[in-house]
């Protein structure tokens, strides 16, 4: 470790552990994006997420706040110090008249699961995976499927988080009800979300039915009740053979019912779907046949009406499998606007231009299947609504998610194209993309002008954190305003370079501010420098192993 970081752990607390390891290579789970931190930190209490929040203000060093890393973006990204909260997990007090449990910041959604069910609860709602940490999952606006229901923070009552100076505030819709809205949606930006108060529900099962259709049937089913006949839905389409797969469900007392499964949609079909997408990165003319292949092996289907029917515990029922690697980007858009997407996307992708008035070149460009398409409400709930909520204030909000795999960890040729159009015909409609994924052509201007509490999430932003010990150069690319200039204590970290990786993706290099190499100097150094470059000149010492 830096022998002045080294120096001033032992004076900070010297009693409270300080877990930190030199050698991590961190990188997102689709592994898009690969960094090292010069610190890989992993407290277990609050009081040595206290330690990890002063030691950082006295060195001078960005903190960036992991968990699972599923976000395929470079938010995550930092050669500073990371702080994982994997070790910071317990479930804290469970009220089972209330249905109200406290919990540590870092417990992963899986394992929150695993503990509501033992005591007869469940979540109200999942997006489509459990790997995230509660903090992760609503920092970054995390939505399921259903008119019924909003964003996962809906149900988050109030929460602590640490702030740069190192104190642990409580905030609530009545307790510092600003801190509250702006940390709902956090970006990471605020402090270190600590502890979560959340509103579990009584345990369920759902009752699941899929079925393909064409598109166009679900075109004219939109506004007659294809989003509101069950309590969850989603729509997974398929561009190419203009047909969807409508996946629906309610709440049963049924016995479980598992799906029916053949060796094709197990590891078999897995790894030869695989296979086939990655031939397809130098042949992307067959992706339209592959179609033909996901329907049949993926659901199982070979014509129109063909469906499939469940019963599954509700936690379980309402995840998916996101199969492989992956660039993801989604957006949110009016419900009302979702036929004319899918309609003028649809033109696009076959050539017909004029009904599209997408204006880009599809010549070479072949997608992956399917399109997700899902939706939600936050209207219904009168609860307090983040700053940075993405989601339509007055109605139903439809997220269209253009995911493009990564098979075994190559990119797909058409990616640049197919997102800069689709990205043109979302903010064409409306749209805002999610703050977790791939989006590459918005503007800060954009951003600013599609979120109008912009002003009051940066407000907040400033008075808990004024040097800016959470910044890094994600938010300044893309919501830092250009006339705040270089923050006081320059701990902001700026991208340096990134380049290929050799495992696939790219490599994430930050520029760092030095500090005094003497411990007893009181003197620090704000010139900039890499954070590889660091570590290779011995500019920034690093040791090995663990230090406590």
């Amino acid at each position: 470790m830096d022998p002045y970081a080294e120096w001033e752990s032992s004076q900070i607390d010297p009693d409270v552990p300080f877990h930190a390891s030199s050698h991590h290579h961190h990188h997102t789970w689709a592994k898009t994006y690969h960094s090292f931190p010069q610190l890989y930190i992993q407290p277990r209490t609050t009081q040595e997420i206290r330690k990890v929040v002063t030691l950082a203000q006295r060195c001078r060093r960005r903190l960036v706040v992991v968990g699972c890393a599923h976000s395929p973006s470079d938010l995550t990204c930092t050669s500073s110090w990371m702080v994982n909260l994997d070790h910071y997990n317990k479930l804290l007090t469970i009220d089972k008249s209330s249905h109200r449990v406290t919990m540590q910041a870092g417990i992963r959604l899986s394992d929150l699961i695993a503990r509501l069910k033992e005591n007869g609860l469940a979540m109200p709602n999942l997006g489509s995976i459990d790997n995230q940490s509660i903090a992760g999952a609503f920092a970054t606006a995390t939505h399921g499927s259903s008119t019924r229901h909003g964003l996962l923070s809906q149900s988050v009552l109030s929460l602590k988080i640490m702030l740069a100076n190192g104190r642990e505030l409580q905030c609530a819709p009545d307790k510092h009800p600003d801190l509250f809205s702006a940390a709902l949606v956090s970006l990471g930006a605020l402090g270190i979300i600590t502890e979560v108060v959340f509103q579990a529900v009584p345990a369920f099962k759902i009752q699941w039915s899929q079925s393909l259709h064409p598109l166009q049937d679900i075109i004219s089913d939109w506004e007659k009740g294809l989003w509101s006949r069950a309590e969850f839905t989603r729509v997974w389409w398929l561009p190419y053979k203009k047909k969807v797969v409508r996946w629906r469900a309610d709440k049963t007392d049924e016995d479980i019912r598992l799906p029916s499964s053949t060796p094709w949609t197990g590891t078999l079909g897995f790894h030869t779907y695989h296979t086939l997408l990655y031939i397809s990165t130098w042949f992307p003319r067959i992706l339209p046949v592959l179609e033909s292949f996901v329907l049949r092996v993926q659901y199982g289907f070979t014509y129109d009406g063909a469906h499939t029917t469940a019963v599954q515990e509700g936690q379980s029922g309402l995840l998916m499998n996101c199969l492989y690697s992956q660039f993801v980007n989604e957006w949110a858009i009016p419900l009302e606007r979702g036929p004319e997407a899918l309609t003028r996307l649809s033109a696009w992708l076959h050539g017909d231009q004029e009904t599209s008035r997408i204006p880009y070149d599809l010549n070479g460009i072949y997608v992956h299947a399917p399109i997700e398409v899902r939706v939600t409400d936050t209207s219904i709930n009168p609860g307090t609504r983040p700053y940075l909520d993405s989601t339509v204030p007055s109605g139903p909000t439809l997220y269209l998610n253009a995911t493009l795999y990564r098979p075994y960890n190559t990119d797909p040729p058409c990616r640049k194209r197919y997102y800069e159009a689709f990205e043109w015909l979302m903010k064409e409609l409306g749209g805002r993309p999610h703050w977790a994924k791939n989006f590459s052509t918005v503007t800060k201007d954009e951003i600013h002008s599609m979120y109008p509490q912009m002003g009051e999430w940066l407000r907040v932003r400033h008075e808990v954190d004024p040097d800016g010990l959470f910044v890094g150069d994600w938010h300044r690319r893309l919501i830092l305003p250009t006339s705040q200039g270089e923050l006081p204590l320059r701990f902001e970290e700026r991208r340096s370079r990134v380049e290929a990786a050799k495992t696939g993706g790219l490599n994430w290099f930050g520029q760092l501010p030095t500090t005094s190499s003497s411990p007893h100097s009181s003197e620090e150094s704000f010139d900039m420098i890499d954070g590889a470059e660091a570590m290779k000149s011995g500019t920034v010492p690093v040791g090995a192993g663990e230090t406590k």
